[in-house]
This record gives C-alpha cells, sequence and structure tokens, in this order.
C-alpha cells in the first residue's frame, strides 16, 4: 500500500490516516476527488473501507482480482472491497471467532451492489463441494428474490432498499460456505400504499405484470397494463428506462427455484401480490347516513379467490369496524375515510406479513443441517448488515425517525468497537493509551429510547391512552417532557429566528450527523399499525397456504395488546447491537458522488453532506489521535531496508533491532514513533512522507546504478551467450563429423568381414554368408568385360568367367535359346540361376546312393503328367554329367541317357510345361516325359548344356505331339487364357491354358 505514496499528488493518499492536515473537511474531500478521477473508488480510513459509487461498470471485480485479494494480508494490496471480505474471512478461519461487515450509507450508495460482490468473492473462493454449491447458489439468489418484494425506485436510486437486512453466513470447519440465516428491520410498508412522485411501488408488482405469462396474469385477473392499478399510479413513473422489468421477472423466478420454493407455493405467493394490487382498487361510496359502501364488487370477487376467503365477509369487513367492550361485540359502519383506512391498512398487513413469511422461508432454505454431532457448534458465523443510511428529506416523518435512530445506534456502536480495537492493539503493544475526547451521541440514543422519558415511550402512551390522542397532543407531550433537552426543539420552543424554519408541527433532533426536522403527521397511526379485528379474523380464516401462516388465531384471544412499530423496531435494534457487540466487526461506507447517478460527476456539496452523515471525520479524528500509521517490524524493514547501509541488502538479527538501526539512521525524532512489541508506530504522516520519498531517491539512485551495471551484465550476458551458442554449435559439429566417421568406419569393417566371410564361402551355392563376395566379383567381371570391349565383331572370343560366374554364361545361352521366342522368358532374366533348387537333405538317401559316383548337378522339384490319364504326379528331376533322372521320393521312376535324348519341346507361352523325348527303341524307355516346372527357364538351360542340346530345344506354337508309348502318339495343346490351367479335353488331348503376359 506504501508504494502509491510516491504518487500521492496525482491519485490522493489510499489512507486517510497517512492525510497531513486529518481535522480538514476540505483535505478529506479532495483526497475523495483525487480518486474518484482516476476510478480509485476505495480509501481506508485505518481499516474501514470508504466506497464511492462510480455508476459505471470497473474491471475489478474479476476472478483474476479475486485471487489477487485471496490470503494476502491487508496492506499488500490496494484498498477493495474484496481486502475487507479476504481478512474477516481469514480472521474467522484462524481465530475461530464470529465476524461482521457493517455495511451503510444513502440509498443510491451501493450498499446492496457491495453486499453482493462480497457474497460473490465468497462463492468463489471458499472451497466448493454439491451441497456447499447448492448453499452458495441460494445464498446469491435470496438477493434477486428480497430485492424483488423488498426494493423499489425512489428518486435517488432506482434499486433502493425499503428494508435494513441482517444476513448470517455459516462457515464449517473447513471454511466452506454451509448455511445462512437473515434478518430483516423495519420494511417501508407504507410504501405499497402510497409513492410520493417520481418514485414507484416495490418491484415485483410491476415484474409481475411486464414478465408474467398471459395464462398466469388470467388466473390472477389481471392486466399488462400498470396504469390500471392505484397502487401503482401515485408516483406517475410506472414504467422506467433503466430498469427491465420483463428479465428481472424472468431473473426472480429463477431464483425461487434454486431457493426451493414448488409451483404451488409460487401460485400462492403471487396470488397474495396480486390481491394487494386488487385491493388498490376498491372503491367506496356513502349511502344516505354517510357510511361506506363498496362499489366495485368485481375486485371483491377477485379478492376472495385469491385470499382463499369468504367474499361477503371481506366486503363487510372492509365497511364495518368490529370492537369488544366489556365482553360483547359491537360492530360500526366505516365513514369513507376510515373504510379508506381499512383498505390501505389491510394492504399493508399482507404485504408485511408476507414478506416476513418470505424472509423465513428463504431461511428454512439456508438453514445449516448438521450431520454430524448436531450438540457441538462447529460452525463460525459472518454477518453482513446492510441497512439504511441517515436520511434527511424536504419531509421527513414516522420512518426517517426510526431510520436516523438506528444509525445513531450504530454510530454509537461504530465509536466504541473502533475506540475499543485501538485501545486493545495499544494495549497489546505495550504503548501507552492516551484518552481519546470525542462526540459521545449516548445523550441522543438517550433522548429516543429512555424508558418513560424517551421519545419512543411518550409515542407510545400517546398511542395507548385513552380519550382523543393526536399527533399534535403526542407533540405537546414532547414538548413538556424534553424541552429541556439541548438535541430537542420545536416551534414553541425555539427562539424567534428559529421558528422561520420551524413548523408548528414539526420536532429537531440534532443528531450527531445534522439536525433533521420531523413531521409529527402520521407519527400515531404508522406507531399504532393497527388493522381491524373482523378484518383479521378474515384473514384468520384464509385457505391460502401463505396467508394462514401469516395470520395466527391466537392473536385474536390474546388480551395482551401487541406492541407498537417503533417498540418493536427498538427491540430489534437492541438485539442486533448485541449480535454486532459479540462479532468482530469490518466497516464499509458506501458515499454516492451525486444524485444523477452520473459516471465521473463529482458533487462536493452531495460528498460533503454524506462525510458528515456517516461520522467519516469523527472516525478519523478517533483513528488519528494517537499514531497515524503502524506496521509489523518485518514488513516496515522489508521496505526501508535500502534506505541504510547497515540493513540493506540483507539484516541477519531481530526485526526489532533492524528497524531500531533503521530509524536512528533515518533521524527520527523520540516524539515521532514508539517501537511496541511487534509494530513501529509512528505519530505524524509527514514523519512516513519524509521516508516514502528519500527511498524514492534511494530507488532513481539504485536505477541509475543498475542501469549501468545491468549495461555491463547484458553486454557480457550476450557475450556469454554468443560463447555458448558458439561451442553449441562447435560440439554439435564435432559429434556430427565423428559420428559420420565412426559409422565410415564401421561400414568399412563390416564391409571386409563380409567379403572375407564370402570368400571363404566362394566354392558353396549362393547363401547369405557369400552373396556380397559372389554380387562383388559379378560386378567385377561385368566392369572389366565393359572396360576391355572386342575391338572388331569378327571377335568371337570370350573373356573366362570365375567359377561362381557359371551362371552367367547359363544367362547368355537361355537367352540365344528364349529370347523373343517364349513369352515367360523376360520374367526369368532379373532372377538368378542356382547351381540348384533342392538341396540334398531334400533328397531321399537311397537315391543318392543309388547315384553312386556320378555327380550331382542340379535338381530341381517337377511335375508328371501321366501319358494316357494326364494325371499330375509330384516328382523330382535330378542332373547329372550323363543323364536325367526322374524320382519318386526313394524309387528312381525313369533314367534318360542324354545320348537317348533326341530332343526338347516347349510352348511359346507363358506355361512351364516341356516335353523330354526320347529313343523309343530303347526297351528301357516307356516313351517321352511330360514334366513342368516352375523355372522352366533355368531347367531346360542347364539340361541343353548338360546334355549338349543347345539347338535341340524345339519351340512350338499350338500343340507338342509326343510318343506315349510303343507305337502310340498323344498330343498337348496350348491356348491363351486368363488363368492357368491343365486338364484332360474331351477329344483325348492335354489342354494347357497360358495366362496372358504384358510382354514377352
Amino acid at each position: 500500500m506504501e508504494s502509491a505514496l510516491t504518487a500521492r499528488d496525482r491519485v490522493g493518499v489510499q489512507d486517510f490516516v497517512l492525510l497531513e492536515n486529518f481535522t480538514s473537511e476540505a483535505a478529506f474531500i479532495e483526497n475523495l476527488r483525487k480518486r474518484f478521477k482516476e476510478n480509485l473508488i476505495y480509501t481506508y480510513i485505518g481499516s474501514v473501507l470508504v466506497s464511492v459509487n462510480p455508476y459505471k461498470e470497473l474491471e475489478i471485480y474479476t476472478k483474476q482480482n479475486m485471487e489477487r485479494y485471496r490470503g494476502v494480508s491487508f496492506y499488500e494490496v490496494s484498498p477493495h472491497l474484496y481486502a475487507i471480505a479476504d481478512n474477516s474471512y481469514r480472521s474467522l478461519r484462524t481465530e475461530r471467532k464470529d465476524q461482521c461487515i457493517l455495511i451503510s450509507g444513502e440509498s443510491g450508495a451501493g450498499k446492496t451492489e457491495a453486499t453482493k460482490k462480497i457474497l460473490q468473492y465468497y462463492a468463489v473462493t471458499c472451497p466448493a463441494s454439491q451441497q456447499v454449491e447448492t448453499v452458495k447458489d441460494r445464498l446469491l439468489q435470496s438477493n434477486p428474490v428480497l430485492e424483488a418484494f423488498g426494493n423499489a425506485k425512489t428518486l435517488r436510486n432506482d434499486n433502493s432498499s425499503r428494508f435494513g437486512k441482517y444476513m448470517d453466513v455459516q462457515f464449517d470447519y473447513r471454511g466452506a460456505p454451509v448455511g445462512g440465516h437473515i434478518l430483516n428491520y423495519l420494511l417501508e410498508k407504507s410504501r405499497v400504499v402510497h409513492q410520493n412522485h417520481g418514485e414507484r411501488n416495490f418491484h415485483i408488482f410491476y415484474q409481475l405484470l411486464e414478465g408474467g405469462e398471459e395464462d398466469l396474469l388470467r388466473r390472477l385477473g389481471l392486466e399488462k397494463n400498470p396504469q390500471q392499478y392505484h397502487y401503482l399510479v401515485k408516483g406517475h413513473c410506472a414504467r422506467v428506462s433503466s430498469i427491465n422489468d420483463k428479465n428481472e421477472w424472468k431473473i426472480m423466478r429463477r431464483a425461487l427455484s434454486v431457493i426451493g420454493f414448488n409451483d404451488s407455493e409460487v401460485e400462492d405467493l403471487l396470488s397474495i401480490v396480486a390481491s394487494v394490487l386488487h385491493l388498490g382498487n376498491v372503491q367506496f361510496a356513502a349511502d344516505e347516513q354517510g357510511n361506506a359502501q363498496v362499489t366495485t364488487e368485481n375486485q371483491i370477487k377477485y379478492l376472495a379467490r385469491l385470499l382463499a376467503v369468504d367474499g361477503s365477509v371481506l366486503r363487510d369487513a372492509l365497511i364495518h369496524k368490529k370492537i369488544i367492550a366489556k365482553g360483547e361485540e359491537l360492530v360500526s359502519p366505516l365513514n369513507l375515510e376510515q373504510a379508506a383506512y381499512a383498505r390501505d391498512a389491510l394492504a399493508k398487513a399482507v404485504y408485511g406479513r408476507t414478506f416476513s413469511w418470505l424472509v423465513n422461508k428463504v431461511n428454512k432454505s439456508l438453514a445449516y443441517k448438521e450431520e454430524k454431532f448436531p450438540g457441538w457448534r462447529s460452525t463460525t458465523v459472518l454477518g453482513l448488515l446492510d441497512i439504511y443510511g441517515f436520511e434527511v428529506f424536504q419531509h421527513n416523518s414516522f420512518e426517517q425517525f426510526c431510520i436516523n435512530y438506528c444509525n445513531e445506534k450504530l454510530q454509537q456502536l461504530f465509536i466504541e468497537l473502533t475506540l475499543k480495537s485501538e485501545q486493545e492493539e495499544y494495549e497489546s503493544e505495550g504503548i501507552a493509551w492516551e484518552p481519546v475526547q470525542y462526540f459521545n451521541n449516548k445523550i441522543i440514543c438517550d433522548l429516543v429510547e429512555e424508558k418513560f422519558k424517551g421519545i419512543i415511550s411518550i409515542l407510545d402512551e400517546e398511542c395507548l391512552r385513552p380519550g382523543d390522542a393526536t399527533d399534535t397532543t403526542f407533540l405537546e407531550k414532547l414538548e413538556e417532557t424534553v424541552k429541556n433537552h439541548p438535541h430537542f426543539l420545536t416551534h414553541k420552543l425555539a427562539d424567534q429566528k428559529t421558528r422561520k424554519s420551524l413548523g408548528r408541527e414539526e420536532f429537531r433532533l440534532s443528531h450527531y450527523a445534522g439536525d433533521v426536522t420531523y413531521s409529527v403527521a402520521g407519527f400515531l397511526d404508522k406507531n399504532n399499525d393497527l388493522l381491524f379485528r373482523n378484518l383479521k379474523e378474515t384473514m384468520c380464516n384464509s385457505e391460502n397456504p401463505i396467508i394462514n401462516q401469516c395470520f395466527d388465531r391466537t392473536e385474536l384471544t390474546d388480551k395482551k395488546r401487541p406492541e407498537t412499530a417503533a417498540t418493536q423496531f427498538k427491540n430489534s435494534l437492541s438485539k442486533l447491537m448485541e449480535i454486532l457487540m459479540s462479532k468482530e466487526p469490518s466497516y464499509i461506507r458506501c458515499m454516492k458522488p451525486n444524485d444523477a447517478k452520473q459516471a465521473d460527476r463529482f458533487d462536493e456539496v452531495l460528498i460533503r453532506h454524506q462525510v458528515k452523515y456517516l461520522g467519516l471525520m469523527e472516525n478519523l479524528r478517533v483513528r488519528r489521535a494517537g499514531f497515524a500509521y503502524r506496521r509489523k517490524y518485518e514488513v516496515f524493514l522489508q521496505r526501508y531496508k535500502s534506505l541504510c547501509p547497515e540493513t540493506w541488502p540483507t539484516w541477519d538479527g531481530r526485526p526489532y533491532d533492524g528497524v531500531a538501526v533503521l530509524v536512528k539512521h533515518l533521524g527520527y525524532k523520540p516524539e515521532e514513533y514508539k517501537m511496541g512489541r511487534t509494530k513501529i508506530f509512528i505519530r505524524f504522516p509527514k514523519t512516513l512522507f519524509a521516508t516514502e520519498d528519500a527511498l524514492e531517491v534511494r530507488k532513481q539512485s539504485l536505477a541509475t546504478k543498475m542501469q549501468a551495471t545491468w549495461r555491463g551484465f547484458y553486454r557480457r550476458k550476450k557475450f556469454l551467450t554468443m560463447k555458448h551458442s558458439a561451442i553449441t554449435i562447435q560440439s554439435w559439429w564435432r559429434g556430427t563429423l565423428g559420428r559420420r566417421k565412426a559409422a565410415k568406419r564401421k561400414w568399412a569393417v563390416e564391409t571386409i568381414r563380409r567379403f572375407i566371410k564370402g570368400f571363404i564361402y566362394r566354392n558353396h551355392p549362393r547363401c547369405p554368408e557369400n552373396e556380397y563376395f559372389l554380387d562383388y566379383i559379378r560386378f567385377s567381371f561385368l566392369m572389366n568385360l565393359k572396360r576391355n570391349l572386342p575391338k572388331n565383331v569378327l571377335d568371337k572370343s570370350w573373356p573366362t568367367p570365375p567359377p561362381s560366374l557359371c551362371e552367367l554364361e547359363q544367362k547368355v545361352i537361355a537367352s540365344e535359346i528364349f529370347k523373343g521366342k517364349k513369352d515367360n522368358y523376360p520374367q526369368s532374366v532379373p532372377r538368378l540361376f542356382i547351381n540348384t533348387r533342392l538341396g540334398r537333405e531334400e533328397i531321399n538317401t537311397k537315391v543318392l546312393q543309388a547315384l553312386e559316383s556320378e555327380a550331382l548337378k542340379y535338381a530341381v522339384p517337377v511335375v508328371k503328367y501321366d501319358r494316357r490319364g494326364y494325371k499330375a504326379r509330384a516328382r523330382q528331376l535330378l542332373l547329372t554329367q550323363s543323364s536325367a533322372i526322374v524320382v519318386e521320393e526313394s524309387k528312381i521312376k525313369q533314367r534318360i541317357d542324354y545320348s537317348n535324348l533326341t530332343g526338347i519341346s516347349v510352348s511359346s507361352l507363358s506355361d512351364n510345361l516341356f516335353v523330354l523325348h526320347v529313343h523309343c527303341e530303347d526297351n528301357k524307355q516307356k516313351g517321352d516325359v511330360v514334366l513342368q516346372s516352375d523355372h522352366v527357364i533355368e531347367t531346360l538351360t542347364k539340361a541343353a548344356i548338360l546334355a549338349n542340346k543347345i539347338n535341340n530345344i524345339n519351340i512350338n506354337q499350338g500343340s507338342i505331339k509326343f510318343t506315349a508309348g510303343q507305337g502310340k502318339e498323344g498330343i498337348i495343346d496350348f491356348i491363351s487364357g486368363s488363368e492357368l490351367l491343365i486338364a484332360k479335353a474331351k477329344n483325348g488331348h492335354l489342354t494347357v491354358v497360358a495366362p496372358r503376359l504384358n510382354s514377352r
């Protein structure tokens, strides 16, 4: 908070206690004006918050702001509602002591909004659970309901609270809101039947007419036009542009549901609201004897239905008065004036009691239901008092008298508690307390409330005494009883000069906030607040559940006279004082900057009026009677330690000793400060301001040094950053080069290892161990061939390939035989020719033994087709140096010596079928052999080379004839198709369907 002192010339001080000229009202108001101009609407007087209504939205109530004030020391942040709310909440949590926040001010000063903001703060920042959320919602939603029924538009405020409200919020051991309770004070019932020009009745009437559904209004017998109802047109402003009654109706209806109203209760409640409007439209006319008669029967019918009473009984009760004299009931007719009084009295009673019922209903929904240990008080309470401020109008009546009496009591409590808290702080810190001189308004409170001699006692006596008691006789009695009181004055008691400002039916009280003149007209009627007995009886017989609860039958049998309105108010106020005295108080004083409700307009005359009526100067004087400023040693030392070389930059000893060294260095005089047990107390603001100015100079000096240091630091930091970046890049690049070199070495090692291993396995069949070596030999041979091509086309010499490249020679022979002649030759080109397609372990050992010394050159699995039925049978074809052998498992089925092999036939299509032609004269041969191999190009090439029959391979188109046995011939037909198919045709031929390929 001290940080704002450097800008005090522009925005003023955040705490009025720091005002140098604290006795000057002009200085006080100027400080308010400076802050208001900068949209700083909150200022402290010690721990009291002064709030000025800005009449515009300010971005200071966001969740972010709530978090800023949550759990923060009171003086660490700028003044705010949230600071008061959080400080009270933390005291409640840490000390387990009940708290209360007293919010006061004139109508339109922002009291109701302040209460809402505080409740919203607790709703957001307090611990939550499903049950707690329900309570939070109900606490927040109680506001729209009570505002609808208890607030109205006045000349000063569009949403003026016309009742006092004290709300207790209960918190459990975790600090979560778990319940609440509301007390209401002095509802302005007279507003129901009368409003001053430019004012309205209670909001609920207009909301119902504007927002109510057509069906609802039809059931209630109402029209949407408020001009139709006498109780709504007295102020001549039924509709106001700044109030959206339709929208407010929706909010109120939703709030009723949240609080727990069911549809039936809502219907009953709205029936009562409608009945008040119908009561206002009941008209009377005088008969020949001058007695009143009801002329609006239609209204009586509506009232009978809405209030659930007998219509004829209600009509009679409105025009007759029933009294009990000497045990007998006497009924007397009423004249027009009395009938109108009875009607208005009933309307006020019905509305007033319904409002009290509504508050009780809200309290039931907020009640804390303790499930565990119901006898143990596990909750603490924080109270919020939103009550009318001091009121001075051109015409002041009974209501203003009660309101101002209430403010006198609150001012008395406020001063007492302020002095008490000051004295307790001084004593706890071990500092001598000096008695403070202040205006004790107890003398005014006694004038109003003292037994037998106070104004309320005299008023009650006039109301109760037999005979013709009037407002005038009440004034005369006052003049007789309290004529010598210094704070009381009437026309009769005043001097000649003062009489000009006092009417003969007025009296003047000198309140703590100034003089107020009251008119006694209506005092007795408003204090009596009587409702004729027969009207009470009618209401007691109502079948409307709410009315039935509001009018208790015991009232009819109770012979004790009910308390007057003033006595009820005095007693409830006394209980309120007891409640507040039992709690730790915090204060919010609300002010309005102008009467026109305009933003950025500061009316100095109006502000001065409120400063006086709120007793702010008196409060400041009490707070400044001793020491203007006090802070804990730790906080003071932390802020100002840079002003002393011994405490800067750190102090290792006790904070007390550090502050003692600091103030000695600063040259504080003994009369300027005191050292308490935990705080330093500074008497004069100028001492603090001088310290703050020295701090600002020190900051500037340190800032200059810091800038120079920072420039050097920044440049060095920049150099180190660049150096670090260069080293990082270098290390990264070295790492990259190293990884590349290591990868290259690893590749070289692996290559050499593979090459050596391949050389070892060079004479083995192609396998993973030698494939790299063999590929390399192939590549080298081909590259050498490329570099040593023949000099001319006549040179037919061919370099001898290495043993591992015999396959390449076979590829050349295959090309000569099949290229351009057989469709599936191109598919064989990229495939390597290998030494064998069958390993020795796949050939039966008996077969290998039968071959004896014959070297096996090539082996491949084949399918053999029988010569007669063309049945397919799995066989193996083995090629040796001298013969081709067809093997079935362990048996050699046929051996064909190459000398007996006359030729090999194959089709030009993509099939894999071929025929080995043999000499039939050889008795050992059964005929030609029809075989199928998946590696037909490779198999035939190797067979042709081994048998030296390269030129004896016939590639046929259409069909192949073969010898099926002695003198028998077979035919194989070849045709193209979509997929391979080999089957015997009806003509006895073997038909082979070869799939078509994209290219030959």
